[in-house]
């Protein structure tokens, strides 16, 4: 199996019918065959993520637990929580206004993998994180881990936006996130639980 980069995941989940694969799936623009002016990198929302010394917020602070080991990168990303917009593509969020943010950071050797991302203003969010372990900055089934704030079961779909959903204050929201991997070849969950 080929490895796909982290933002487009469509194609990696085509024909898999994985749990992961198919949470992993993003939604496409509102309109099909959409084209929005502005190009995808991997630097669309990091701006805007970036914590200051002593952050009083409005931010995420997000705890990452049960990862499988200390290599690679966690990559965070912020959505609306709504369905529409959960997991849609970076440029056309951004493009029309709505909230994205992203966090790419090396996972560090040792500690509590704590992550800190400035949010627009109190409300609703969804978030996904991602474990790259091989740090090749494309996500592959068998290697990396996934992760949703809320921390739902994962079946054969992608979870919605409301079992995903994390409501945010003024100051700094503080959560956990439970990272899930690849178990045998038709099952995802957390470690702890294979």
């Amino acid at each position: 199996m080929s490895a796909t980069p982290l933002r487009r995941l469509p194609e990696f989940t085509a024909g898999l019918g994985l749990a992961c694969a198919l949470a992993c799936t993003v939604a496409a623009p509102a309109q099909a065959g959409e084209r929005v002016p502005i190009p995808s990198t991997p630097d669309l929302g990091k701006a805007e993520a970036r914590c200051r010394p002593g952050e009083q917020g409005p931010a995420l602070l997000l705890t990452i637990d049960g990862l499988k080991d200390r290599k690679g990168n966690i990559k965070l990303e912020i959505y609306p929580s709504n369905d529409e917009d959960f997991l849609r593509d970076d440029n056309a969020l951004i493009y029309y206004g709505k909230t994205f943010r992203r966090v790419e950071e090396a996972v560090p050797q040792s500690g509590p993998v704590v992550i800190c991302a400035r949010i627009p203003g109190p409300g609703a969010y969804s978030v996904m994180v991602l474990h790259d372990r091989d740090g090749n900055r494309k996500f592959g089934l068998s290697v990396d881990g996934i992760g949703f704030t809320a921390n739902p079961k994962l079946g054969w779909s992608k979870p919605k936006a409301a079992a995903t959903r994390l409501d945010a204050g003024a100051g700094l929201t503080r959560s956990t996130i439970v990272m899930n991997y690849r178990n045998g070849l038709m099952s995802v969950g957390p470690i702890a639980a294979h």
